[in-house]
């Protein structure tokens, strides 16, 4: 039987995720991504750079890099090849999980040894994270929605004091920290956005963050606060030069402390692509998860070629995914292609610097904001009545929330246990996981009333099965078994499932 005119079969559509906008949406969704990532890509490089002895010209040269290196692993997990990349939207950049023991290197090396062991130590921890990731994708069956949903909430209550250091200024040391000035400007930005998404349609509302960037940084040049020094002293080209600071050397301390914090990189990679996975209407599934986290460490292990740091998922996109529901994976290639000229023309780095850090915070709340929101409509699908399950929720949420709500709690700790408990994320997703393992799946009375908050082996899909974006969301299967789920297979990459069978995409 004929398709009805202007409709295509539904065995010819494409997925949301895998379909091509035209290029100037292609090109402008792409950069909103870039503008809502680039202080996180660019924060790393600008704090180690000093502690281990750069020059300001040398550490603008190591932010460049990261811009370059944060582009290749974007293109590695968007695109991918062979069983590398998630193919989801997702964005990666410099973690923030090795910036601690980056700084310690750096502390305890010479200025000429410091980032070549540094470099050494991220390669071997990357080719190892390479080596584990079909191993750790496996933990996906235990990431039930009592896990996923406390994770992706802590992912965007973690992210929130960040959007609020922009808002006051991001450098505490600032005499107008925390000033008017930029609580005001943060807060027009704010307003500006929601203003925005509330009366545009179409398109335009899509990049209504790109545009309430745009806004608030012209509104920031009168009132002073936008700097222009960046832009006038930069060069035009300026290629990462291959092991630019000298070979990779491999300590044995440096080693270990790094391959600690790529095993943290793939916990939080992990929690991401569940989390994403939800949002676009694709589950990530174990075979997802393995491609994800090989572009991860494969990433990580060629970027100190070209004198980048590890690389891991950046969960701000993800609200920018949740906010715009453009799901296309090719919208955030082109972003880690304008990455990659970014990179390779200081110039143009330069100009996305000029949004000033307290409209990049007004921005962030919303952003941020989505991340947590989505969280909590996971959660509601978890049978929170059941069981245990609001106990493994209350207490994997309150001690992921201690490195937030007070920083110095772990400061009698070993400086190498604070790679993992300085991590909320880190540390409520393992709590939940180890929570929800012995209330839910090893016996007890807890395991037979909380079944409906874990999902079942027979036909149950892994966490991550339904969408979190409230569009999307349209029912919650609840019902389940105290067993550890199967894994389904995937549906095929460019086709739309039973489940996505009324998805279409927000830009068509």
């Amino acid at each position: 039987m004929a398709a009805t005119p202007g409709h295509q079969p539904k065995e010819d559509r494409k997925h949301p995720v895998d379909e091509t906008l035209p290029p100037v949406k292609m090109f402008t969704s792409g950069l909103q991504h870039v503008a809502a990532m680039y202080a996180g890509v660019v924060a790393p490089p600008m704090i180690v750079g000093p502690a281990c002895g750069l020059s300001p010209t040398e550490t603008a040269f190591l932010m460049g890099a990261s811009l370059f290196t944060a582009g290749i692993a974007t293109l590695l997990q968007t695109l991918g090849f062979w069983k590398v990349g998630a193919k989801l939207p997702f964005v990666n950049g410099v973690s923030f999980a090795g910036v601690t023991p980056m700084i310690a290197i750096g502390k305890a090396e010479s200025p000429e040894n410091a980032l070549p062991i540094i470099f050494g130590a991220v390669i071997v921890a990357g080719v190892l994270g390479f080596v584990l990731a079909p191993y750790f994708s496996k933990l996906v069956r235990f990431f039930p929605p009592v896990v996923t949903g406390t994770v992706i909430t802590l992912i965007g209550v973690s992210l929130l004091p960040v959007a609020f250091n922009w808002s006051q200024g991001g450098n505490q040391q600032a005499p107008d920290y925390g000033s008017l000035t930029n609580i005001g400007m943060a807060a027009l930005t704010l307003v500006i956005v929601l203003v925005l998404r509330r009366v545009l349609r179409g398109f335009l509302q899509q990049i209504a963050i790109l545009l309430g960037l745009v806004a608030g940084t012209l509104i920031a040049i009168p009132v002073g606060i936008t700097n222009f020094s960046a832009l006038t002293n930069a060069d035009l080209i300026g290629f990462p030069t291959p092991f630019h600071f000298g070979a990779p050397q491999f300590n044995i301390a440096a080693i270990v402390s790094m391959c600690i914090v790529m095993l943290v990189c793939m916990t939080e990679s992990t929690a991401d692509m569940l989390a994403l996975g939800k949002i676009v209407d694709r589950p990530a599934d174990e075979r997802t998860i393995e491609g994800g986290l090989r572009a991860d460490t494969l990433g990580s292990a060629i970027s100190p070629l070209f004198n980048g740091f590890a690389n891991s998922a950046f969960a701000q996109n993800i609200g920018l995914v949740a906010m715009t529901k453009v799901r296309s994976r090719y919208v955030v290639a082109t972003s880690g292609a304008i990455l990659i000229v970014l990179g390779l023309c200081p110039i143009a780095a330069s100009v996305i610097s000029l949004v000033p850090l307290p409209v990049l915070g007004g921005a962030g709340i919303v952003l941020f904001g989505s991340v947590a929101a989505s969280g909590i409509q996971t959660l509601a699908s978890a049978a929170m009545e059941k069981g245990e399950n609001a106990l493994i929720v209350a207490a994997a949420v309150g001690i992921g929330l201690i490195p937030i709500a007070a920083p110095e709690f772990y400061h009698n700790f070993p400086k190498d246990m604070l790679v993992v408990l300085d991590s909320g994320i880190s540390t409520g997703c393992l709590v939940a996981i180890v929570l929800n393992l012995a209330f839910n799946h090893f016996g007890g009375t807890g395991a037979g009333e909380a079944g409906e908050g874990v999902q079942g082996a027979e036909g149950a899909e892994p966490a991550g099965a339904e969408s979190v974006a409230p569009e999307v969301a349209e029912g919650v299967d609840s019902e389940a078994s105290g067993a550890a789920p199967e894994i389904p297979r995937q549906p095929d990459r460019g086709k739309v499932d039973d489940e996505g069978e009324h998805a279409s995409s927000p830009a068509h």
